[in-house]
């Protein structure tokens, strides 16, 4: 092809892709207005209100910039979830870096058109969770520390250091992009020597000295969030390997890619472990080993314990690209045009991974804002942790001017979820409690002390009628409580005759006797051994 003619293609195909990240930016933005903070975001929220160098149950990046956004667009939906909207388009620029660099601008339209349209990333990228910070950390990291191994410039190693730093500060799994980098490049003979100099430790050391802080609060507090991170990973259960959780695991990783895509991945994964990618092309097996094993890191650890479908999230971000570069375009390849891989599927299969994933992605996100989806109320978890929670807020704040001593009457939850909706959504967003005592430890422990509430009345919130004989563990006295029932809604109305998608119940409680605390099982790898 004429080199002019092809520059003049792979321009329209940069501003096509570039055109295409923009407006799902601008989409995400208009988007995340329309639904209510599902918990797990109220919760971060409560952390940006509570600086601190790091937290009990996560690293300290979201909570960071949902700070710093909230100060410019106010505590709102938007001044939430918008650190998440531009880490994701962060991630979404590196990626198209990555395949413009090293596969050229066909493919680089080719993998933003898939990574758009993946429900994994548009979750990351609409929901203030860590992921999407993740996802920008974990691109970084992939794209600079490529271009060490390829021109060896302290820049780019430095630059990938930033970015394995800024990913730690935002989710304890980036730890995980050292051993993958490392093991390709001592497996490398291509780049096995840049194992042998100062520049790819210096970058490890940058990395690890802007996460210092996380490891100067662990060593102040006990090593607490290192303890939770522990648990959830199955350190507190009996040692055991199992199938229990395997088919769950594989199951939301192709719920959460579309099922087409998580094939073409799986794929992808075998065409590099075969050996059948392009002779010679050094980026294939990078972006396995920075995929890969993250994969089945969180797959082996299926074996014990039960894994969270978001957990190896960021891996997908180089598998998306293999995927890309290896089937999208398997006869129009700039370096091997000529050739035809006749083990490739045919191209329809490529697009109707890619359809697909549009479609599936659309639905869910539909479903989130109109309930269009036959969903039965008690199984629909979007609506569930998206619908009520304003009018929830409104009635407690009726309940807690009812007080005798409103003013003196505090807010609280027996789970962190609802104090922090409550927070959220209770009229002028008033600073709530968490009773952990029966729960588990997290970050409100933190913020207040018995010593705080001691013969104060308050106003709670729990999923469920029974738990006047448990408040009276903490409290004087308890009024039976008030059912709040939330009915699923069509277009923000009520529909009161269908069957609720929750109740909640509302508890007066008179005179605070302490008693905030997680009581630890005997065993507990989370509780605290020393004084």
């Amino acid at each position: 092809m004429d080199k002019r003619k092809w520059g003049s293609m792979a321009a329209r195909y940069m501003a096509l892709t570039w055109l295409l990240i923009g407006l799902a930016t601008l989409l995400r933005i208009f988007y995340a207005q329309g639904f209510l903070l599902v918990p797990d975001e109220t919760n971060y929220w409560q952390w940006a209100r509570h600086l601190d160098w790091s937290y009990h149950d996560q690293a300290p990046m979201i909570g960071w910039t949902i700070f710093l956004s909230t100060l410019v667009f106010g505590h709102t939906e938007l001044g939430v979830r918008l650190p998440s909207i531009l880490a994701m388009a962060v991630a979404s620029v590196f990626l198209v870096r990555m395949a413009r660099h090293w596969f050229g601008a066909r493919i680089a339209w080719h993998a933003a058109l898939l990574s758009q349209a993946v429900l994994l990333f548009n979750v990351g990228a609409l929901l203030a969770t860590a992921d999407g910070l993740q996802a920008a950390g974990w691109a970084g990291s992939v794209y600079y520390a490529a271009r060490g191994l390829e021109e060896n410039r302290w820049r780019d190693w430095l630059l990938g250091g930033f970015w394995f730093g800024f990913g730690l500060l935002s989710k304890y799994t980036m730890v995980l992009f050292l051993p993958c980098v490392m093991a390709y490049a001592l497996l490398s003979p291509v780049h096995r020597n840049r194992m042998a100099q100062l520049k790819p430790y210096a970058a490890a050391v940058l990395g690890l000295l802007l996460f210092s802080p996380v490891i100067a609060w662990n060593v102040a507090h006990d090593w607490n969030s290192a303890r939770h991170v522990a648990y959830i990973g199955g350190a507190g259960e009996r040692f055991a390997i199992h199938l229990k959780y395997f088919g769950d695991y594989l199951g939301s990783q192709a719920a959460l890619l579309t099922p087409l895509v998580f094939l073409l991945i799986l794929a992808g994964w075998w065409v590099v472990i075969r050996g059948r990618y392009p002779r010679g092309e050094w980026i294939y097996p990078y972006l396995f080993f920075t995929s890969f094993p993250v994969f089945a890191a969180f797959g082996l650890l299926s074996l014990h314990t039960r894994v969270y479908g978001n957990w190896p999230g960021a891996g997908y971000v180089t598998a998306l690209l293999l995927a890309t570069a290896l089937w999208c375009l398997p006869r129009i390849r700039q370096d091997s045009s000529d050739r035809v891989d006749e083990n490739a599927p045919p191209r329809k299969l490529w697009w109707w991974s890619v359809g697909s994933a549009y479609v599936l992605t659309g639905l869910v996100l539909a479903h989130v804002l109109w309930s269009i989806l036959p969903v039965p109320p008690h199984l629909d978890r979007a609506a569930q942790e998206t619908v009520g929670w304003d009018r929830l807020g409104q009635r407690v704040a009726q309940v807690q001017a009812e007080m005798p001593d409103p003013d003196d009457t505090f807010l609280f939850g027996l789970r962190y979820q609802i104090a922090s909706e409550l927070a959220f959504y209770v009229p002028g967003q008033p600073y709530t409690v968490a009773i952990n005592r029966w729960d588990r430890p997290n970050v409100y422990d933190y913020w207040w002390q018995d010593a705080d509430l001691l013969g104060k009345d308050a106003v709670g919130v729990i999923p469920h009628g029974r738990g006047r004989k448990q408040l009276l563990e903490v409290f004087v006295e308890v009024a039976p409580p008030e059912a709040f029932p939330i009915h699923p809604t069509d277009q923000g109305l009520d529909n009161s005759n269908d069957p609720p998608l929750q109740t909640f119940y509302i508890y007066r409680c008179y005179g605070f006797k302490g008693g905030l605390r997680w009581l630890p099982r005997q065993g507990d790898v989370r509780a605290v051994t020393s004084d």
